[in-house]
């Protein structure tokens, strides 16, 4: 279990978190709301040490994180899939995916991961030899996520996946997200659009402003009126 208490973080003199404590179970989906510029990142970073704690802490099955690196959080089990993909552009499709296999790099572990990701994303097979760069923006997004389960996580934050994706690819990213979930692997998602994701999650944040003013199971936050009003525009 991932959990998050009383989190406070931020860039330079501000604070962009303020109290944050959310909880992820094991093998469960849970999906962070919240518009533009409530914290979203932030608080993804912070969750795998790109961002400093200022105050809180970090707990991942029963090992403190918020001091730790970010390669001893992914070693940890924790993989983080960025907004933006942050692919290397003029390499291969296959030399992307392979970089996400740092942590058990000389394992055997490694080739059964890159076929698994290959299953997961048949049009990645096709494409292992074409530069990254080349691939449209829905199978960039494959290979992002394809990266992050190289290192075998055990919860996938995946910040954004759909931005800037055609609604049908949309569709495809986010049942594959829910496919990861169904395989066991526990998922953090932030995603823009709130109703596909709440309906594949188990539980649901709404942030705000770096706070978290709603938090429910995903069913009654998709039958609750604010967040109706605020992210489902009824």
């Amino acid at each position: 279990m991932l959990t998050l208490d009383n989190v406070s973080t931020g860039y330079d003199a501000t604070n962009v978190l303020h109290g944050v404590s959310i909880t992820a179970q094991p093998g469960e989906l849970t999906v962070v709301l919240g518009a533009n510029g409530s914290g979203k990142t932030t608080l993804f970073k912070t969750i795998s040490g790109l961002m400093r704690v200022r105050a809180g802490s970090i707990d991942y099955e029963g090992r403190q994180l918020h001091r730790a690196r970010p390669n001893a959080i992914v070693k940890a089990g924790i993989a983080h899939c960025p907004e933006g993909r942050h692919l290397f552009g003029k390499m291969s499709v296959e030399k992307n995916l392979r970089l996400g296999s740092y942590p058990h790099r000389n394992s055997s572990r490694t080739e059964e991961i890159y076929a698994e990701v290959l299953d997961m994303f048949p049009i990645l097979k096709e494409k292992a030899k074409q530069p990254a760069g080349s691939l449209s923006g829905g199978q960039q997004q494959m290979v992002a996520i394809g990266r992050a389960l190289m290192s075998d996580p055990s919860l996938l934050i995946l910040d954004e996946p759909s931005m800037g994706l055609a609604p049908i690819i949309v569709e495809q990213v986010l049942e594959s997200v829910a496919q990861i979930n169904r395989n066991g692997i526990g998922v953090l998602l932030s995603e823009q659009n709130a109703k596909a994701s709440l309906a594949i999650a188990h539980k649901g944040y709404v942030l705000a402003e770096g706070r978290i003013v709603l938090a429910d199971e995903a069913s009654r936050l998709l039958d609750n009126p604010e967040v109706q009003a605020a992210y489902l525009g009824l």
